[in-house]
């Protein structure tokens, strides 16, 4: 298995390599895996990001626990929300990108650059809320999957993707306002219209007004529906297309297991939503030799049968 590891990461990681070297963004302290790092864009980002349709909002209920129990970082203490209450605020946005992608998030999930997520310091973990570029007016419906940022002064920690959508991938950071939207909100579709989430209790927190458990316990209950995640809009190259499946739950089990094994394919590995199917992928790579050599080694290694694709 060492052995299958190291022929992966010939192939892998100068990809990665270069990815992780383009540019630099505003990203997260915290998420820094080495300071000889440095977060940036993709070298190839797809053509399609700034016209992404915003993800639909769903009662996702609020986990107890894991990603919402309090935590510390760099000194700081962080008690995050684990009830479904209005919540609004203003300060800079940043955004993270290539340097994450494929790591895990607070949630579990993994990172899509390419999906239109977010990180908070202590909104609920899953969420979903406005954004709104103050300057532009512009905005965009992200997921909260995860924690940051942790630089003074930010608010919120956009995906590339997400950032781009809102303009100002280029910039680094602008001065935003989020709005969380409320089971209520997702429930009368607030977020599809110019009204402005959370209603009367919205304007209430924004004058500085605290969330009282009585309040709290006037809220409906939630419907519990499955969790939607994230797949992520593939770049032209050639990819190794490791499974394709038309449960979820499949390719996830998968993806942790090839994450488990071959920990230096995650910054190439993803979830692609085509027609029907959920599809895992490793890429993508510049050369169509490179993606064969890859999926023999995956073969091997795995067990599996996987194919080169192309795309374009």
């Amino acid at each position: 298995m060492q052995r299958s590891t190291a022929r992966f990461l010939k192939w892998g990681l100068p990809l990665c390599v270069a990815a992780l070297l383009a540019g630099c963004a505003s990203g997260p302290g915290p998420r820094t895996a080495s300071p000889s790092q440095r977060d940036g864009a993709p070298s190839q980002a797809p053509a399609d990001l700034a016209t992404l349709p915003d993800p639909v909002p769903r009662i996702e209920p609020i986990r107890k626990g894991g990603p919402n129990k309090p935590y510390a970082v760099l000194g700081q203490s962080y008690e995050p929300i684990a009830e479904d209450v209005p919540w609004r605020e203003q300060g800079v946005a940043s955004w993270y990108g290539t340097k994450f992608h494929g790591r895990r998030t607070a949630s579990g999930e993994l990172f899509s650059m390419y999906g239109l997520t977010a990180a908070h310091r202590t909104l609920p973990i899953p969420s979903y809320a406005r954004v709104r570029h103050v300057k532009t007016g512009k905005s965009v419906i992200v997921r909260i999957n995860d924690r940051g940022p942790f630089h003074g002064g930010r608010v919120i920690d956009l995906s590339y993707a997400a950032a781009v959508k809102l303009g100002m991938a280029s910039a680094g950071n602008a001065q935003v306002e989020v709005t969380r939207l409320t089971f209520d909100d997702i429930r009368r579709g607030v977020w599809d219209t110019d009204a402005t989430p959370g209603g009367e209790d919205t304007a209430e927190l924004d004058r500085g007004a605290a969330a009282t458990p009585e309040r709290l316990a006037a809220a409906p209950a939630p419907t519990p529906l499955p969790p939607s995640r994230a797949y992520t809009p593939a770049q032209r190259g050639f990819y190794v297309q490791l499974a394709a499946m038309r449960q979820r739950e499949g390719v996830d089990r998968l993806q942790r297991r090839v994450s488990d094994e071959l920990a230096g394919l995650m910054p190439m590995l993803a979830v692609f939503h085509e027609a029907s199917l959920y599809k895992l992928k490793v890429g993508p790579y510049a050369t169509r030799q490179d993606a064969a050599q890859a999926a023999d080694q995956a073969r091997e290694a795995l067990q599996l049968n996987p194919m080169v694709v192309e795309r374009r």
